[in-house]
């Protein structure tokens, strides 16, 4: 089977593979993939088996996947009409939206054969995350909560690594849930900066639009400054010792060093904070987590 690109710029063959992990982004699974593995060594303060590790993380890719293949379907013409994101693969044609269809299904049915694996609270709890992936870029032509709608959806990833490992659901990981939702809302809002004035032409709705600019980063530092104290709430809540609240100080630097960082209107501070600061972010949660267990 051949694999060039035709005239038309369409991925065919083996190009399709490549084209949908740009599609999702894939290596942005890493902002909160962290923090479901954090939950699953939080759970019992030591390492789950290797085999919930390995469904956990089926589950965490199928999911981001699922969401960000709904987002760009939805988006679509939105897309299109802006020139940051015209080259987009659907927009710019290199995906049909048949293409990222199956692609979605395809996550869908990796997200459920993962929690067909793990506790049976799962089986109840997956619609929620789904339901939520697929309103979230609906939310977005009616409310600038929109960010808030993101975070709550990509941040229930801690409790869902929970509840794999104990089969239950505890104070520690709805504290994670709430930090990350608005860890993510946060930087969601700092991404919305580049959109602002084609946003407001198609009738978009985000914190920039609405607030202006420099209100917005004022929303954003407040809602990282928040994620920092539920994280500290969450490590009381797991009764865990000083590894990991050495995370969180170093979490607590990273965040301030974006917001001392970002401009209105600089294009590459703004991509800078959204992508480098905040996946170096989660990976020293993590690190502070593990770190944590290694003493336990």
């Amino acid at each position: 089977m051949s694999t060039s690109t035709p005239a038309s710029g369409r991925a065919t063959g083996a190009q399709v593979v490549p084209a949908l992990l740009g599609l999702v982004r894939f290596q942005h699974t890493v902002f909160a993939l962290p923090f479901a593995f954090a939950g699953a060594l939080m759970a019992r303060n030591a390492w789950p088996p290797v085999g919930v590790l390995g469904w956990v993380l089926l589950a965490m890719v199928g999911a981001r996947s699922l969401a960000m293949a709904l987002n760009r379907l939805v988006d679509r013409h939105v897309d299109a009409r802006n020139p940051r994101t015209a080259g987009r693969h659907i927009p710019s044609g290199r995906l049909s939206v048949n293409q990222v269809r199956v692609f979605a299904v395809v996550s869908l049915v990796a997200l459920l054969v993962a929690v067909s694996q793990l506790p049976e609270l799962t089986w109840w709890l997956w619609p929620i995350p789904v339901v939520l992936f697929a309103i979230y870029p609906y939310t977005k032509r009616f409310t600038w909560a929109c960010h808030l709608v993101l975070g709550i959806a990509i941040g229930i990833a801690p409790i869902g690594g929970w509840i794999a490992v104990t089969g239950e659901v505890a104070w520690a990981p709805v504290l994670l849930w709430a930090a990350v939702a608005v860890w993510i809302g946060g930087f969601d809002i700092i991404y919305a900066l580049l959109d602002v004035e084609s946003d407001r032409a198609e009738g978009i709705n985000s914190v920039p639009v609405r607030f202006g600019e420099r209100t917005s980063l004022r929303m954003a530092a407040a809602c990282h400054l928040l994620t920092v104290m539920l994280l500290v709430l969450a490590g009381i809540a797991a009764s865990v010792t000083w590894p990991y609240y050495v995370g969180v100080a170093v979490c607590a630097g990273i965040l301030a060093w974006e917001h001392l960082h970002v401009r209105p209107g600089d294009v590459a501070r703004i991509n800078a904070a959204f992508g480098n600061a905040n996946m170096v972010m989660s990976v020293v949660f993590f690190i502070g987590v593990v770190a944590e267990v290694g003493i336990a």
